[in-house]
């Protein structure tokens, strides 16, 4: 016994939807990934539920905004404004340049010069010497920097040593004058009569009497 045929509508029930939903859209992904290997074909599928989330597949090797500007071309809509068209241009071209910038860089490394004609080799030749003065003249105004720098370094030292020995000539010169001070005391001292230098501390008890 066969099953019923189901009524294509809106789903009321959101559990059941989503289910629903889940299950169909893995069924669709799968068929576009059977098609494109059994018959060798470009598939492109976008896929957004209801809630915003997307789903997407594309083939192998293929990308969808290639897929887009085939679908473009071949059915003449315009998918992309001027603006669009502006921005991928520039990009185009951008992509351009850094293509030849990487052949260029290949070729001043030495790799793939095989090829290049005579004048495209002196054209290079002239541009690694160039390059190589450049480099060369940056190098010595480095190395005059440095030795500027150590001849600066070389005279602060020479400066600070100055001013370190002058302090000491100073520090040593006011003890010398600190020491001939207290010798100078000492020496008075023993010449003074001990007469002089004793004094009675009590009145003369015989006075009294």
């Amino acid at each position: 016994m066969g099953r019923g045929k189901i009524e294509i509508k809106r789903i009321e029930n959101s559990s059941n939807r989503q289910v629903t939903y889940s299950k169909r859209r893995n069924g669709i992904i799968k068929k576009a990934k059977e098609i494109t290997v059994l018959c060798d074909a470009r598939v492109s599928l976008i896929i957004f539920a209801s809630s915003g989330k997307m789903h997407e597949y594309c083939s192998p090797s293929t990308q969808l905004i290639d897929i887009l500007d085939l679908y473009q071309k071949t059915s003449g809509k315009k998918l992309w404004d001027a603006k669009h068209e502006k921005l991928s241009n520039e990009i185009d071209r951008i992509k351009k340049e850094n293509d030849n910038m990487q052949i260029e860089l290949r070729h001043l490394k030495g790799e793939d010069i095989t090829s290049l004609p005579y004048k495209e080799l002196m054209a290079m030749e002239d541009a690694l010497e160039n390059g190589l003065a450049c480099v060369r003249a940056k190098q010595m105004d480095i190395l005059d920097m440095k030795r500027k720098n150590t001849k600066f370094l070389e005279e602060e030292m020479k400066q600070l040593t100055f001013i370190l020995n002058q302090q000491h000539i100073t520090y040593e010169n006011a003890r010398a004058q600190i020491d001939q001070g207290y010798h100078q005391a000492d020496d008075y001292n023993t010449q003074v009569p001990f007469t002089f230098r004793v004094q009675p501390m009590q009145p003369n008890l015989q006075e009294r009497m």
